[in-house]
């Protein structure tokens, strides 16, 4: 079992890596902030850890992160209790989110995946179910082979050695997508750029598409 600290130094190596996909993770932001701004919505999934961070996600969305905005529609699947067990009683497990996703989805609409293993078969079966309405499908994995990757329109192979630092990895990936998104709605809505009570010193760090924006302002 690791220490503490073999654990700190773990979640350090990989948070590094992180580094490399911040970019990626933000061009989802904002392609997300429009789509929610559209009116489109965001359904995630996940089992156990990773449902944990599926709802976090939501909560964030339809909550707020940062800013002060309006809500954003966003459904974590795991979270209706009653669908979840009356679809596998009655259809099994493996779909107990895809028929969700049929439910409640529409083209344009996002979906984002999460799996540790990238080898869930109910998340992947979601995801299918996406691809076929025509709904966007995003997935965030651990670092190995991942079927789930291969069924998404993008995917980010993010891990660690432990299962927990792929959890905490993919955390850090969501609080930066949210970060994107809040940033992306306050620049089509100026009047709600500043952040929510308790950030503080409303320290708010810009992506590129925040500077490049900026810049397309300037030159008008």
């Amino acid at each position: 079992m690791p220490s503490g600290r073999e654990h700190h130094a773990a979640l350090l190596d990989a948070l590094e890596l992180l580094k490399d996909e911040i970019d990626t993770l933000e061009s989802w932001g904002e392609r997300l902030a429009e789509q929610l701004a559209g009116g489109r919505r965001l359904l995630a999934v996940g089992n156990g850890g990773s449902a944990a961070q599926a709802q976090h996600l939501t909560a964030e969305l339809v909550g707020r992160f940062l800013m002060e905005r309006a809500p954003l529609s966003a459904i974590c699947l795991h979270a209706d209790t009653s669908s979840l067990t009356a679809i596998g009683n009655d259809y099994g497990v493996e779909e107990v989110f895809a028929r969700q996703v049929r439910a409640h989805g529409r083209p344009g609409d996002v979906l984002l995946a999460l799996s540790t293993s990238g080898r869930s078969p109910n998340v992947i079966r979601a995801a299918e179910a996406a691809r076929e309405i025509g709904m966007t499908c995003w997935a965030l994995t651990g670092a190995g082979a991942s079927p789930l990757a291969d069924v998404c329109d993008e995917a980010l192979r993010l891990g660690g050695a432990e299962t927990s630092t792929t959890q905490e990895l993919h955390l850090v990936a969501l609080h930066i997508l949210c970060g994107a998104v809040d940033r992306e709605l306050a620049l089509r809505d100026p009047a709600r750029k500043e952040p929510a009570r308790g950030v503080r010193g409303g320290r708010r760090a810009h992506g590129r598409g925040f500077a490049r924006r900026q810049e397309q302002e300037v030159r008008r």
